[in-house]
């Protein structure tokens, strides 16, 4: 498998073209087991809108797997795609999170928690806004999910900057940018880590 063993692995995106995470082979110790199997560094994956299978032992010893942010609906699970019963699984298990409007979700998955990721800029809250030498704003939603800020000075570039990583504690957080002044036009969006 494409993936088994990389150490250096901390993040994946699986694009919405992917459909199929095909199973892996048997998990003993001279086989691959799963397309990420022991990938011991690897911390948060993004899934896409396409899948809709997630293949036997896909991430199979991964212990520092934190967060796993699936865009679309829950796909079919082969078995312990997250491997919750691994052998090397020493921490807490990953959160699954998942957008509004997606379907197929329950409380855990694969043995793993869900919460619903939708953070939201609160932009008739009195805190948006011009504030003391800086701009800021109210982020609402879930509480306990992990997000980034990010900023642009130009949409046609994309050039998307990260000015803050935070969690929702309580289900919101203020964030504000005392470096506004500095740019001529600066746009701000919300993603998963």
């Amino acid at each position: 498998m494409a993936f088994v063993g990389c150490d250096n692995l901390t993040s994946v995106v699986i694009p919405d073209s992917v459909v199929t995470i095909e199973d892996g082979g048997p998990l003993v110790v001279s086989a691959p087991g799963g397309l990420f199997t022991g990938c011991t560094s690897l911390t948060n994956v993004t899934v896409g809108k396409g899948l809709t299978y997630l293949g036997y032992a896909a991430f199979y010893v991964c212990p520092n797997l934190v967060s796993v942010f699936f865009r679309g609906n829950a796909p079919t699970l082969g078995q312990d795609a997250f491997g919750h019963s691994g052998p090397l699984l020493t921490n807490d298990p990953a959160t699954v999170y998942y957008l509004p409007g997606t379907t197929g979700w329950g409380s855990t998955f694969d043995g793993r928690p869900t919460k619903l990721w939708n953070p939201q800029v609160l932009t008739t809250d009195a805190s948006f806004g011009l504030r003391q030498n800086r701009f800021g704003f109210t982020i609402a939603g879930t509480a306990d999910i992990p997000l980034v800020v990010e900023a642009c000075t130009n949409l046609a570039a994309q050039l998307w900057v990260p000015l803050q990583s935070c969690t929702l504690t309580n289900g919101s957080v203020y964030f504000s940018d005392s470096q506004w002044a500095n740019f001529s036009g600066r746009y701000y969006r919300i993603r998963s880590p």
